[in-house]
C-alpha cells in the first residue's frame, strides 16, 4: 500500500479526501441558503388560491379570489387552501431533494 494511501481509491490520501468533503460540505451549505431564499408559487382551484412560499417553508402570502368566497361553502374554500399549501410544501422539498441531488451525485444523502 502506497503510504497515505487507502486500498482500493485508486491511491487517494486522506488529505484529499478532506479537502474533497470540506469543498462539497461548502458547496452544499451556500446551495442550501440560495435555497431557503427561493419563493414557489402554487395554486389550487383553477387560480381560485395562491400562496407563495419560501424555501424555508415560510409561507409568505396567500391570495383568494373573491369569487370563490362563498359563505355557505366556507369548506371548500378551506379544502383549496389545504391543498395549496401542501402542494407547496410538495414542492419546497422536491427542490430540495433535486438540487441536492445533484451535487451529491445520488449518494442517498436525505435532504
Amino acid at each position: 500500500m502506497a503510504k497515505g494511501g487507502f486500498p482500493g481509491m485508486g491511491g487517494m490520501n486522506m488529505n484529499n479526501l478532506m479537502k474533497q468533503a470540506q469543498k462539497m460540505q461548502k458547496q452544499m451549505q451556500e446551495k442550501q441558503e440560495e435555497l431557503a431564499d427561493r419563493t414557489l408559487e402554487m395554486t389550487s382551484g383553477g387560480g381560485a388560491v395562491k400562496v407563495v412560499i419560501t424555501g424555508k417553508k415560510e409561507i409568505k402570502e396567500l391570495k383568494l379570489n373573491p369569487d370563490v368566497v362563498d359563505p355557505d361553502d366556507v369548506e371548500m374554500l378551506e379544502d383549496l387552501i389545504i391543498s395549496a399549501v401542501n402542494e407547496a410544501i410538495r414542492q419546497v422539498e422536491e427542490m430540495y431533494n433535486n438540487e441536492m441531488g445533484r451535487m451529491t451525485g445520488g449518494m442517498g444523502m436525505g435532504f
